[in-house]
This record gives structure tokens, sequence and C-alpha cells, in this order.
């Protein structure tokens, strides 16, 4: 039974929104809590999109983060397809697109991130593609099926994570692959240029071409369809179809608006919480790719655009909403899955923030762990086709404790005894 004695609204219909409603009645409110997403599919995960579901492993359910009943069971009340328009913190109210208004007594700020765009002539025609929501993951998986079918060419603008994983799906489905990317290896700005190597010859032997060093500059159509993709240097790349994959701008027009404090672009963007997330409002917090946290563990201010932080950040911010003592530190983390590849990734080392990379295990068979090291100290760890480590890599990154690289190195010598 509902209590209207307070009313906390959730903006944000994705992972971190639909666990924070979890957390808030599983921790026993028994206020309202309004659930709201501008998209009319139910709460859902993104992983799937360039993963299980994408690749046809995974059904397309798979991806929902509750059967849809669940709202109406557990009193959530969901409003689907509705976008918010304005938030007046003074007055403590939100207004949907359809003119209508809502006061909330808390309010949990999800609204994630949207696609960067390419800034380039030829975007308005119907083959380029961005992959973000689910509605778009349903579209390229089409896209992708008819090009395996008919050996079209698929060419993708960037090779972080998702540029990778389409690439990775759209050659199992047959079809033929560019990658076009500024830097000098793939995710060379999460890897650096010691492991970007190894997702090179993993896609390589594939049938990928990489194109490093360069940047669309054009698409070229006729009738409204793609012929090909143009770069900087000079080179024309037949295509059919375009994903641009250059990464993700948090969605934080709300907050700016309503006077919230915001980090710059130059220092990750989005709206900034402390380790509680909240942000410079009292009533409002803010959870999911959106948030750029303070991190006791890490020191300094970080924005997470990666699953696991919207699973462990949605139930962090509700029960801060509801006044627990709440300080948000997980170790983040992320996965990815690539052809016979996959991976998983702990802790935070950009390329700059470390002095040494130390790897365990055989990185010509792809079965080995990469550490990130600033004066012996663990920064991050990336097990590749290793499992069951994660925990034990957490550890070592939240011990802060000098290692021995050679040691680090030996996969004779056992992750726990840096533990003991």
């Amino acid at each position: 039974m509902v209590d209207a004695h307070q009313t906390f609204v959730i903006v944000g219909a994705g992972l971190a929104g639909a666990k924070a409603a979890e957390t808030l009645r599983s921790e026993g409110f028994t206020g309202r809590v309004i659930l709201i997403g501008d998209e009319r599919d139910h709460p859902y995960e993104r992983p799937p999109l360039s993963k299980g579901y994408l690749t046809g492993s995974a059904e397309r359910d798979s991806a929902f983060v509750q059967q849809p009943g669940w709202y109406a069971e557990h009193d959530v009340e969901l409003h689907l397809g509705q976008p918010v328009v304005h938030l007046d913190k003074k007055t403590r109210t939100i207004t949907l697109g359809d003119g209508s208004t809502l006061i909330y007594d808390k309010l949990l700020l999800a609204t994630g991130s949207e696609p960067r765009r390419l800034d380039i002539p030829g975007t308005d025609l119907a083959g380029v593609h961005h992959l973000r929501r689910l509605a778009h993951a349903d579209r390229l998986k089409h896209v992708l099926t008819s090009l395996g079918r008919e050996n079209g060419h698929l060419v993708i603008a960037g090779a972080g994570w998702i540029g990778l994983e389409v690439a990775a799906a759209a050659r199992g489905y047959g079809a033929e692959v560019t990658v076009v990317e500024p830097g000098p290896t793939p995710l060379h700005g999460v890897l650096g240029p010691e492991l970007g190597a190894v997702f090179t010859d993993l896609h390589v032997e594939h049938g990928v071409r990489f194109h490093f060093g360069a940047r669309l500059t054009e698409i070229t159509g006729q009738d409204g369809m793609v012929l090909a993709a143009l770069t900087d240097d000079g080179q024309e790349h037949p295509a059919h179809d375009v994903l641009a994959a250059i990464g993700a701008a948090p969605r934080t027009a709300l907050a700016e608006v309503a006077g919230l404090a915001l980090v710059p672009r130059e220092e990750g963007g989005g709206i900034a919480v402390d380790a509680s997330l909240r942000t410079s409002d009292p009533d409002i917090f803010a959870a999911g790719d959106v948030a750029n946290a303070e991190h006791p563990l890490l020191g300094g201010r970080l924005r997470t655009e990666h699953w696991a932080n919207a699973l462990n950040g949605g139930p962090a911010a509700a029960k801060a909403m509801l006044g627990r003592e709440v300080s948000y530190d997980r170790v983040p983390y992320f996965f990815s899955d690539q052809y016979d590849l996959g991976m998983e990734y702990s802790g935070h080392a950009v390329p700059g923030s470390y002095d040494q990379v130390v790897c365990r295990g055989d990185l010509g068979k792809r079965e080995f762990i990469a550490f990130w090291l600033r004066d012996r100290r663990v920064l991050a760890g990336m097990n590749v086709n290793v499992w069951d480590v994660t925990e034990q890599i957490q550890q070592l990154i939240r011990s802060g404790r000098q290692v021995d690289p050679e040691a680090l190195s030996d996969p004779s010598v056992p992750l726990t005894s840096f533990l003991d």
C-alpha cells in the first residue's frame, strides 16, 4: 500500500533508474515512486545491444531489467515514451513533454548519455547509424543481416568498445568491415598503446580492415543511400552503411537549465555529485553515465559510462535519497566479448597515469592478465580469457600496496600472495 506522504521521482528509465526504483522498495520506502523514461520500451540493460542481442545469441527480452508486470506489482509508477522537458529546483517540480507537472520530495537524474554525432556532410543518409538505444539495435541487427547476405560493406567510425563489438558482430553475419580510427591503435584512450595491438590482431585475423590515423570527412550517397565514406587523408572506402561510434555525451540539459553544478567536458563532463551521489542541490541526486562523482578510493572525480556503474550506482543513489550513509567507492568495472575473446577490466588507468604495464600469461594465445602500475601499485587490471580473478584484481587495486612487477608477471605466483 503506497503512502503518498513523500514522492521520489526518477528521471531516466534505464538500468540505473530501474535499479534505484527496485532499491527504494526493497529498502522499505512506502511513498510514491515515479520512474520516467523517454523511450517506449521497458527499462533495459545496454550491453546486449552490442553483444548478445546484436549477434543473435540472445533474445531481445533478455535485455529487460524486470518483467513488465514487476513495476505495477511493486507500486512503481512507470511513465514510458515521456520526456522530461524542464526541472525547477526552487519549486521542486518537473514538467513532462505533455505539459503536465510533478512535484517531488527527492529527485534522481539517471538520464544517461547520447551518442556523439559526426559533424560531416552526409550524416542525413538512410544508412548512417548510431547504437545507444534498443530501437537502434533492432535496426542495426537487420542491417547486419542484410549486409552479410549481400556481401555488403560497413564502415565504422571509431575503434572504441562499441565500434569493435559491432565490428565483431558484423563479421559474424559475413559483412565486410572497415574501421576508421584517428588513434594509432584500437582503444588507445583506455588501454594505451601497449594492449591496443592485441585487439588490432584479433580483428585483422577475422577479416576487419583498419584505417588508423584518419577521420571521416564526408559520407557520399545517391538517392538517400550511402555509397562511400571519405577520410581526411584522401582515401575513399566503399560503404553501404556507416556506424558512428565516436563516444557518448552525458545528457545534462535538465541539470544545466536547473542550475545544478556541472563538470567541464575536458574533466569528463556530467553532473557534479559528491561521494553519496548528491548534486549541488540537497534534494537532487544523479547516477549512471550522467554522474561525475567524487571517488573516495581513486581520488578526484570520475564519470564512468559502463554497465556496472549503472547497476551499482542506481541502488547507491536510492539509499542516499533515503538518508542512508553512502560512500560510492566501487572499483570501476566493465567487460567485452569479441569473437572468442572475453575480457574484464577493473580500475582506472588512462594513458599518462601509469608508468608500467605488466602482463602475466600468453599474449599470443590471448590468455593473460595485464596490470597497469604506478610506483609499483596496481591502478587497473584486465583479464583476457582468464576467469575468476576479478575479485583478486580489485582487492589489489583497493589495497594500494606496492608489488614486485617481476613476481606479478609470473603465472606461478598466486595473486592472493600479493594480498597477504
